[in-house]
């Protein structure tokens, strides 16, 4: 009976990813990182930092709310510092954005959507500062 017990040190990368990839990437980083060394190189990997959705995805009513104080502290404090340059994608809300854009550089980030974010807001944010249209694209989505 022994025998057929399956540790988590024997189960492949490969099948610890496939896993985590049902999972969303706030989800694996915020409980996955500094665990042990293993996890952290597979929540490295650009499948988990390329495209990161910072909100609360609510599927009974299809919306979005900000992430809870701790998660979003944890993100802010330890999380974006270490991937920052793996970011591609950004998906933020208004009560967090600009703390998370300040918290570290993003060179790759390529695409920023901002979510429940009124046009004046957005506006503000990115004052005086010069961004082309075709190099960075801000999506404003209201619901």
């Amino acid at each position: 009976m022994k025998d057929l017990l399956v540790e988590f040190d024997d189960v492949p990368d490969e099948i610890l990813i496939y896993i985590f990839k049902k999972l969303y990437n706030v989800e694996v980083l915020y409980s996955l990182m500094d665990v042990n060394q293993r996890l952290n190189r597979i929540v490295h990997d650009t499948i988990f930092t390329r495209d990161l959705y910072l909100l609360e995805y609510l599927p009974d009513n299809k919306t979005s709310s900000p992430l809870s104080d701790s998660i979003l502290d944890q993100f802010c404090s330890k999380i974006l510092p270490e991937i920052g340059h793996r970011i591609e994608t950004l998906y933020l809300e208004q009560t967090s954005m600009k703390r998370i854009l300040h918290v570290t550089n993003y060179p790759n980030l390529n695409n920023l959507s901002l979510f429940h974010i009124d046009s004046e807001t957005a506006m503000a944010l990115f004052d005086g500062k010069r961004f082309s249209l075709i190099d960075f694209m801000v999506e404003l989505i209201s619901y």
